[in-house]
């Protein structure tokens, strides 16, 4: 019980003194959130490395790294830089299968195909961070930020209730054992419940608050799942340490990278 308290004190005090900075990095907009999410963009593609074992050293986790980051600022100013995205796309596989075969991680050949799929995945999967950057530079982008972020974390919490307190069925043991569908109807109802409080800061009739709050609370689980699988496969417990208390940044956000891009496709295909 000690330990567990221990534990939680650190948790709270993480979030205290980060949370703080990111609300303000959120209100601010502009070039600083664009450069934040651009910087997380790479610690969520350096973590995923970590995950499958390829050394930051190695030049394709470097030019993953870039990519990633560039991504996701590119990502940002939608649709200006369409072009520029498309092209980073496809330069991608090249330069990291390219470098992956030049320099064979860990010295073996057969290393070299995994890893620069890995760094290939990294990159489009870290990058759709950048859609919050595109979702913050809308006319009403700092509300629809904080609706995504809303829709989020809303869903963890009402699914952790949920499943404490009324879950028995497992969702998908093999990946998640502590995950219930109750839970995720737990989450998938509090991701609803964001979107309700934010009519009264957006243009959202009800039906829009079933498909984007609906869509989001079986997306976000499906984030959190989908991290769960890579750890999973390569033994790993968390994304890392970056976080005191949370684990990794990956491990906070997974669920977000999937949110966040339905949340401006939405929004610009219904809303705009």
């Amino acid at each position: 019980m000690g330990q567990k308290r221990k534990d939680l004190g650190v948790r709270v005090a993480s979030a205290l003194l980060l949370l703080p900075l990111v609300v303000a990095v959120i209100l601010w907009g502009g070039v600083p959130f664009r450069a934040l999410v651009a910087v997380a963009a790479a610690l969520v593609a350096s973590e995923m490395y970590g995950i499958v074992g390829l050394r930051l050293r190695h030049p394709a986790a470097i030019a993953g790294l870039l990519g990633a980051a560039l991504l996701a600022w590119l990502v940002g100013d939608l649709p200006a830089t369409a072009p520029a995205v498309v092209v980073l796309l496809a330069a991608a596989p090249v330069v990291a299968f390219s470098t992956c075969t030049l320099v064979p991680p860990g010295g073996e050949l057969s290393k070299a195909a995994l890893s620069a799929a890995w760094v290939v995945v990294s990159i489009s999967y870290a990058g759709l961070l950048g859609t919050l950057g595109a979702l913050r530079a809308l006319p009403e982008g700092l509300a629809y930020t904080l609706l995504a972020l809303a829709m989020t974390w809303g869903n963890d919490t009402g699914a952790y209730f949920a499943g404490l307190f009324f879950g028995r069925h497992k969702l998908y043991p093999k990946v998640s054992p502590n995950k219930t569908w109750e839970g995720f109807f737990g989450g998938l109802a509090t991701s609803i419940l964001a979107c309700i409080v934010f009519r009264f800061f957006l243009p959202l009739g009800w039906i829009d608050v079933l498909v984007l709050g609906g869509v989001a609370g079986v997306l976000g689980p499906m984030g959190d799942l989908s991290e769960s699988l890579i750890k999973r496969a390569f033994g790993v417990k968390d994304s890392g340490k970056l976080i005191p208390g949370h684990g990794g940044l990956f491990d906070r956000i997974d669920a977000l990278l999937f949110v966040a891009p339905w949340t401006l496709a939405y929004v610009r295909l219904f809303l705009g």
